[in-house]
């Protein structure tokens, strides 16, 4: 019994970390702001954007910096914060 609830226990925990990790923003969609006023944004710091998506819950874009490096960012899709930022 007590190795059966332990097993239990853990399972459980395994489950709910993954699935909390898995969102990276948690907004609602009725407040997302739109696509394109994120690509405009970004657009007018330099910014030439390839792609926009939806991935853990935030607009993940990829494109290129002023400078030539490419990026994939993560933002938030009711601010426009940046969340997280990967440069090749």
């Amino acid at each position: 019994m007590k190795r059966v609830l332990m097993t239990t226990l853990f399972l459980g925990m395994i489950g709910a970390g993954s699935a909390s990790a898995a969102e990276l923003c948690s907004v609602p969609q009725g407040e997302w702001q739109p696509q394109e006023a994120l690509q405009k944004q970004l657009e007018g710091e330099g910014v030439t954007i390839k792609k926009i998506k939806i991935n853990s819950g935030c607009y993940e874009v990829y494109g290129t910096e002023k400078g030539g490096k490419r990026i994939e960012n993560y933002y938030d899709p009711k601010t426009f914060s940046l969340i997280k930022a990967q440069e090749d």
